[in-house]
């Protein structure tokens, strides 16, 4: 497998890309290509042209959760395949994999909206949605995590916003937020998009599907921005006893909380136009 980063929070010295407070990944295992999340802009499409990506050749759209730091990026999408048509190329249908909850209104004051903005029936046009609570395998290795259970008891305890649940605005705990695992033969890829579920939690949601104890590395966001002392403390326990050699936190982890990270395991710089394979 090879993941590319096309957007994040960081770029690289000597690398000439752009970032922004978002992710958006490319990965390719075989013959399958994977984009995994849209970030907050077209960033991630022209980032990922300089990179040479095709765009309009994708098998999956996996979408970690609704935020707009990851999921903005579908209106410029749309509008370019869109483009596309309009031009006469015959496009594939991607598939769209996401937990059924990411299309939900979410807003912090009850009049902006921090989630997806597009219309399902409009993204229809061009993905075959299948949205599942349950988790999906994409290919013989990589896996859609789908519902992450909550099981430890410092992850995910307090809610962001709102989200909107049969009319009725309730408090955000992102039950919509997922991520992948990739079955290396070295052990567990894990690839997240924020870590809203927790990252433990999320790790150990891997594990029960594949079977596999061994984490080889975890890449992506960890949800520890400027998380309390039990947190992080709790957090730094768990990776210390975890046995992994590298971990490689991103976007929404916090220059204190890779410090604390750095302390029990080795971590490898992120930015745009990192690229590393399994």
């Amino acid at each position: 497998m090879k993941l590319k980063v096309l957007v994040d929070n960081n770029t690289l010295i000597d690398r000439y890309f752009e970032g922004e407070p978002g992710v958006s990944y490319y990965i390719e295992d075989g013959d399958s290509r994977i984009l995994f999340d849209v970030g907050y802009s077209d960033l991630f499409i022209k980032n990922g042209e300089k990179m040479g990506i095709d765009f309009f050749n994708l098998d999956y759209l996996v979408l970690s959760h609704s935020h707009l730091d990851h999921t903005w990026g579908l209106e410029p999408y749309v509008k370019r395949l869109t483009e596309e048509v309009m031009e006469g190329r015959s496009l594939p249908r991607a598939k769209l994999v996401a937990h059924p909850g990411v299309f939900n209104s979410r807003t912090f004051t009850g009049e902006d909206e921090l989630g997806i903005t597009m219309d399902q029936s409009r993204l229809e046009k061009f993905f075959e949605f299948n949205l599942s609570r349950e988790a999906l395998w994409l290919t013989d290795r990589l896996a859609f995590l789908g519902e992450i259970p909550r099981k430890n008891d410092f992850e995910s305890q307090s809610p962001i916003g709102r989200v909107l649940i049969d009319g009725v605005y309730e408090d955000d705990y992102n039950i919509d937020d997922s991520a992948l695992v990739y079955k290396s033969d070295e052990g567990l890829v894990i690839i997240t998009g924020c870590s809203h579920a927790g990252i433990c939690n999320i790790i150990e949601a891997a594990r029960a599907l594949t079977g596999e104890m061994k984490i080889r590395d975890v890449i992506g966001g960890f949800h520890l921005q400027n998380p309390s002392e039990r947190v992080l403390n709790k957090t730094v326990s768990y990776f210390k006893d975890l046995g992994t050699e590298k971990i490689h936190p991103c976007h929404c982890t916090d220059l204190r909380s890779k410090i604390a990270l750095a302390g029990v395991v080795e971590l490898g710089e992120v930015g745009v136009a990192f690229e590393i394979s399994y």
